[in-house]
């Protein structure tokens, strides 16, 4: 994940609890964490790593010192420190979950190549070589290989199997570290990992920039600095709460190159170079590579994580597509970013659950999955997914994932801004809901705050919106019996703008009998990648556009007496950064570009624009 100014010093104080993970910015670490359990049963001792190349990286090692036996070695790999440094210093927790330092294991912490104690050069989202000539020919692959090879060579008490695993960013470097993997790596576990930087991890959705989110994380984890120097975690001063009026008065998004980050970000710099999915962005994808992987892999991801649970989808996909024979299994969980490793998980936002989710999540799966490949036979019985049911709260299991069976339901956008099952037939029922979309006067994502991606945004009520003349709301009846919901949601609108170019945001909303409205998966689409996210094509003024995309999985049931909600608009601001709704480049854009157009939906027969999910028993 990119972290944020909220979320960061929770990071920072954490780091030792966590090893790799990156906790919610909602629950702020404790001040004085108490590391006597580890400190009475581990050994520490800090070391360099050579690489092949000849380059070191910073190495945390933790022994258990008072058991004997031959422990599995348990590595985590990080951009964000493995702080606290020194050998006498020791975290409050480590491995994926509070119960694995009683269990025992050698947990292997490091810093990424380029990273605080690390040396070498960091590169944002380490270009994977797939073809390797000589010993120059590194990446996070052969990092990982090189490691498990010193390990298992230079630490005593290891039982020759080892285990991956982290969150976030973290798990990007457990995605890579499973490639082309070392014999000894047996068991790897990303969580949340970003896998697409463009496609639909936490920088762009759809082609859309995601502007809060990279914002935050370029000014304080993006700035120039190797080695010692690099610093992470001091929150950027906006000089106000108010997300909205910020980012309105820095202008056009290329304005925030001369205005804040004044070259000093190469990350930004990067970004703002590379407007479409070119070969920048696509040498960064790890998912292509994750091919003939043979450790097991347990995927990790929470339904209301804004920022990676695209990657932990997309990461199970490929694996199923790619690596037909690896041993995989995926958890999705009630969860915001990190916050299975973090907390019980009894609520997320203003939704509660009845139940410490994340304690289920801990005793039933994680531990069971590296106790079972490390110590065990090293076989793991298991479904293929765990998913946790929202609306009723309860742990289901399946045999794949989206589960089989069910039927294929839309949801239709309809007259009087009505939502309907029926597809409509009657050419009287053909018409156009309208509403002037101002760069200027943009929909914030939440209502008041916003100066980061809110770690709960979408667990808050969406009431907030609802009086706006730009947003349009699509109403369904109460339900007469109870409607589950499972894979992704796939809207299909008929649009058509004065400008030539513009975001049309869908959020599928479970509106409660009390009037509370439940974010149950939203999503933007930028309208000039709604052919190909290479090669961008206007809008042509007027004329009605097809637009179809993607949102990603929910498990949901609406209750009996709830209604289905459909909210359209044509922002979602600062979440999303503004389009101009003029065809161009915009991360050049100028003020002058961005311009007010008024934006339409239309339906009826030939123009059904709809919701389609699947809905299962």
């Amino acid at each position: 994940m990119l972290p944020s100014s909220a979320f960061l010093p929770a990071i920072l104080t954490l780091l030792g609890a966590l090893a790799t993970a990156t906790p919610s910015r909602a629950q702020p670490g404790p001040a004085a964490p108490d590391t006597s359990y580890l400190r009475a049963h581990y050994a520490k001792r800090e070391v360099q790593i050579p690489m092949r190349d000849g380059v070191r990286l910073f190495t945390a090692i933790y022994t258990p010192k008072d058991r004997p036996g031959a422990f599995p070695l348990l590595l985590s790999r990080t951009p964000y420190s493995v702080a606290p440094y020194g050998d006498a210093n020791f975290p409050r927790m480590l491995g994926p979950g509070p119960r694995f330092a009683e269990a025992g294991y050698i947990f292997v912490q490091q810093d990424v190549r380029g990273r605080y104690r690390s040396e070498g050069t960091f590169e944002h989202m380490t270009p994977h070589r797939a073809s390797k000539r000589s010993a120059r020919d590194v990446d996070e692959s052969t990092d990982t290989y090189d490691t498990i090879d010193w390990l298992l060579k230079n630490v005593s008490a290891n039982n020759g199997r080892v285990g991956l695993w982290g969150i976030s960013y973290g798990g990007f470097f457990a995605t890579a570290g499973m490639i082309n993997a070392h014999p000894a790596l047996k068991a790897v576990s990303p969580q949340a990992p970003q896998t697409d930087w463009f496609l639909g991890d936490d920088t762009h959705h759809h082609g859309a920039f995601l502007l809060a989110s990279t914002f935050n994380f370029m000014a304080q984890c993006g700035m120039r600095g190797t080695g010692p120097s690099m610093q992470c975690g001091t929150p950027f001063d906006f000089g106000t709460t108010d997300g909205v009026k910020f980012f309105l008065e820095m202008g056009a998004l290329g304005e925030a190159e001369a205005k804040y980050f004044k070259g000093r970000s190469p990350g930004w710099s990067d970004m703002m170079r590379h407007g479409t999915y070119d070969a920048f962005w696509q040498a960064r994808a790890i998912l292509p590579h994750v091919k003939k992987i043979t450790p097991a892999v347990l995927v990790v991801g929470g339904v209301y994580d804004p920022n990676n649970y695209f990657g932990a989808l997309e990461l199970f996909k490929a694996l199923g597509r790619q690596s037909p024979a690896t041993d995989r299994a995926i958890v999705i969980g009630p969860w915001l970013h990190g916050q299975w490793a973090r907390d019980s998980a009894r609520f997320a936002g203003q939704l509660q659950f009845g139940q410490r989710t994340a304690d289920f999540y801990q005793q039933e799966v994680v531990l069971p999955f590296f106790e079972a490949t490390l110590k065990g036979t090293g076989r793991w019985t298991h479904p293929k997914a765990w998913a946790f049911e929202t609306g009723r709260n309860q742990w289901r299991t399946f045999d794949q994932w989206p589960p089989a069976g069910g039927a294929e339901r839309n949801l239709y956008l309809g007259a009087g801004r009505t939502l309907t099952e029926g597809a409509p037939t009657d050419a009287g029922a053909r018409g156009v809901d309208e509403w002037v979309s101002d760069p200027a006067n943009p929909v914030p994502f939440v209502a008041r705050g916003g100066t980061d991606m809110e770690p709960d945004y979408m667990a808050r009520d969406q009431r907030f919106s609802a009086t706006r003349a730009d947003v349009v709301a699509y109403r369904g009846d109460p339900l007469t019996e109870d409607v589950t919901v499972a894979g992704p949601i796939r809207p299909t609108l008929f649009v058509s703008t004065t400008g030539t170019d513009g975001d049309w945001v869908v959020k599928l909303i479970d509106e409660h009998p009390d009037g509370f409205q439940e974010l149950v998966r939203g999503d933007v689409m930028r309208a000039k990648f709604r052919e190909s996210v290479t090669t961008p094509t206007p809008l042509v003024p007027g004329q009605v556009t097809r637009l179809a995309f993607a949102m990603p999985d929910v498990f949901h049931t609406f209750r009996r007496g709830h209604r289905m909600l459909v909210q359209v608009q044509g922002s979602w601001f600062p979440l999303v950064d503004r389009n101009p709704q003029v065809f161009t480049d915009i991360y050049q854009a100028r003020a002058s570009d961005y311009r007010a157009a008024t934006q339409r939906v239309h339906r009826g027969p030939g123009q059904e624009s709809r919701l389609t999910f699947r809905v299962v028993r």
